[in-house]
C-alpha cells in the first residue's frame, strides 16, 4: 500500500514508509534476498558521524535558478547550504550553463530567546525581507533541529506570506534528528515541490522526459535525441516554471533511484507520468534493459534497438581492451546506496573483482515498488556475490578498518573526504563527482580509463603512506569492522 500523501505537509521518514536500514554486516547477496522477507537494522553501540536531512533537502532546492532558501535555525545550521554555491558555479558548465545565477540562501538566525518565546514572527520577517532583495520566483523554507523541538509553525507561516506575496512559500521538513537515513532530505524537498510548485497537467508532452538528478554532465541529450525529446533536469539548474510543469513529461528517468525514487513514484502516481520500469544505465547489461525500457515507453522500440547496435559496435572493442588490462585489480567501493550499486556493476562489467562496499543505507524497496529499480539485485545477477558488504552510515572508522584488512588495488568514492583514507594507506583512490560519468556504452570507457590511471600512477600515495598519521588506534584495527554493530563482536 503507497505511503505517498501530498495532502500532508512532511513526508514520512524512509525507516517507515520504504523500511530503510543503516547497519549491516555480511554480503551482498544475502541482504538481497533479506531485503525482501523483512530486514530489520542493526543498531550502533558507537557512531562517529552522520549525515543531515537539511543538507540533502538544501542539495536540491539551493540550485534552482529562481528561487530562494531560507534556513529556519541557528545560523550555524546554514553552513551546509553554503557549499552547493560552490557545486553550483563549478559544476554549471556541465550543463551548458554559462551564466549561472548567484544562490540566494539566507537563515532566519534563531537564537537562545527564540528557542523560548518561539519563531513563527522573525520567520515570517525573514520571508518578507527575502523576497524584497532577490525578488524569488519561490521561496524554500528548511526546518533544522531547532525548529522542529520548539515546535514553530512552519508550515501556518508558510502559507500566510505564499497568501500574501503571490509566489510559492514552501516548508520542507528536513530536522535532522528525524532520521537516521539522511537521504529522507531528498524525499523532504520532492514532497514540498510536488505539494506546491508541480501542477497539474495541461497537456501531455511526446517531446520532453524528466531527468531527476543531482548535477552531471548532459548526456541526456544526446541519447534522447534519436527518440525526438529532450530532457527536463529535476533539480539542479531547473527552473521553477520547469518544475511546474514536469507533470507533462512523457516519462520519468533516474540517475539515481535513492535520490529520485520518491519524486518518480509521485510523478506517476499523482500526475500520471509514467517512470520507466529500469534502474539507471550503468554497465552493458543495464543500459540494454534502460534504453529498451525506454523506447518501450515512448513506443520506438525500433530506435532503441538501432542506438544500442550502434554504440556497442563503437565501444565494446574498447570495453574489452580495457577488460584485459583492469584483469585480476580488486576495488572497494563507498558510496550513496543506489549509485553505490551502479558502480559495483561498472567494475563488475570491466573486469575488475569489487572485494568489498561500504555502503550509507540500504533500501530494500523503492516508492515504485519495483524489482526493476533494485540496482543491488540486479549486480547480483549480472556479476555475482559481494563480499565484506557493510551498510553504514558513513561510519569512517568502519571504512578505515576494512581497508586497512582488505587492501584493494584501488578505493572508488563518490564523496569527499573518504578517498584519503585509501590514500593514507598507500592505496590508489579515485573520487568523481559527475555521477553521468560512468553511464552508458561511453562511461564504461571513460571509466575504466580513470581507473587505470589511478592505479598506474600511485607513487604519490605510497609516499603519502610512509608519512601519513593514522587516527585509529592499533586496538581498533584489530577488531572486526561490525565490532560496534549489534550482534558484532562487542559489548
Amino acid at each position: 500500500m503507497s505511503k505517498i500523501n501530498l495532502s500532508l505537509p512532511e513526508v514520512q521518514i524512509r525507516e517507515i514508509r520504504i523500511n530503510s536500514i543503516t547497519g549491516y554486516q555480511g554480503d551482498a547477496k544475502e541482504l538481497v534476498i533479506a531485503s525482501r522477507e523483512g530486514l530489520k537494522d542493526k543498531e550502533r553501540s558507537f557512531s562517529q558521524c552522520l549525515g543531515c536531512s537539511t543538507s540533502k533537502a538544501a542539495c536540491m532546492t539551493v540550485l534552482i535558478q529562481d528561487a530562494a532558501v531560507i534556513s529556519h535555525g541557528p545560523v550555524g545550521c546554514a553552513s551546509c547550504l553554503h557549499e552547493y554555491t560552490f557545486t553550483y558555479r563549478v559544476n554549471s558548465p556541465l550543463r551548458d550553463v554559462m551564466q549561472p545565477t548567484p544562490r540566494r540562501i539566507f537563515s532566519s538566525n534563531l537564537k537562545e530567546k527564540d528557542t523560548v518565546y518561539g519563531g513563527n514572527m522573525k520567520l515570517a520577517n525573514s520571508i518578507r525581507e527575502v523576497y524584497e532583495r532577490t525578488n524569488a520566483n519561490a521561496i524554500f523554507v528548511l526546518t533544522t533541529c531547532a525548529a522542529g523541538i520548539i515546535g514553530d509553525d512552519v508550515e501556518g507561516v508558510c502559507q500566510e506570506a505564499e497568501d500574501e506575496l503571490g509566489i510559492p512559500v514552501i516548508a520542507i521538513f528536513c530536522e535532522g534528528f528525524k532520521s537516521k537515513v539522511w537521504t529522507t532530505g531528498f524525499d523532504a524537498a520532492y514532497h514540498g515541490i510536488a505539494r506546491k510548485l508541480i501542477q497539474k497537467p495541461r497537456k501531455r508532452r511526446t517531446d520532453l522526459i524528466n531527468v531527476i538528478n543531482f548535477w552531471g554532465s548532459d548526456v541526456f541529450s544526446d541519447w534522447f535525441a534519436p527518440f525526438d525529446v529532450k530532457p527536463n533536469y529535476i533539480t539542479p539548474y531547473s527552473t521553477v516554471k520547469g518544475l511546474k510543469y514536469a507533470s507533462e513529461a512523457a516519462a520519468t528517468v533516474q540517475a539515481c533511484s535513492t535520490l529520485g525514487g520518491y519524486l518518480g513514484a509521485v510523478l506517476e502516481r499523482d500526475f500520471g507520468v509514467p517512470e520507466i520500469p529500469a534502474a539507471p544505465p550503468y554497465g552493458i547489461a543495464q543500459t540494454d534493459r534502460w534504453f529498451r525500457a525506454l523506447g518501450k515507453i515512448l513506443k520506438k522500440e525500433e530506435i532503441a534497438e538501432k542506438i544500442i547496435a550502434e554504440k556497442k559496435k563503437k565501444y565494446l572493442p574498447k570495453i574489452e581492451n580495457l577488460r584485459k588490462k583492469l584483469k585480476g585489480k580488486t576495488a572497494y567501493v563507498t558510496a550513496g546506496a543506489a549509485h553505490g550499486h551502479a558502480l559495483l556493476s561498472v567494475l563488475g562489467e570491466l573486469g575488475l573483482k569489487t572485494c568489498g562496499a561500504a555502503i550509507f543505507h540500504h533500501d530494500p524497496i523503492y516508492d515504485s515498488r519495483r524489482l526493476e529499480n533494485d540496482q543491488l539485485a540486479q549486480h547480483v545477477s549480472d556479476y555475482g556475490n559481494v563480499t565484506n558488504f557493510n551498510v553504514c552510515n558513513k561510519q569512517e572508522f568502519e571504512l578505515v578498518n576494512a581497508l586497512n584488512r582488505i587492501r584493494p588495488d584501488i578505493l572508488i568514492a563518490r564523496h569527499g573526504g573518504m578517498t584519503l583514507w585509501g590514500a593514507k594507506l598507500g592505496i590508489p583512490s579515485l573520487l568523481i563527482g559527475d555521477e553521468h560519468f560512468a553511464m552508458g556504452y561511453e562511461g564504461l570507457v571513460q571509466y575504466g580509463e580513470r581507473l587505470l590511471e589511478a592505479i598506474e600512477n600511485d607513487e604519490f600515495v605510497k609516499n603519502l603512506k610512509k608519512h601519513a598519521i593514522n587516527p585509529y588506534s592499533k586496538w581498533w584495527l584489530e577488531q572486526p569492522p561490525y565490532y560496534f554493530l549489534k550482534g558484532g563482536g562487542g559489548k
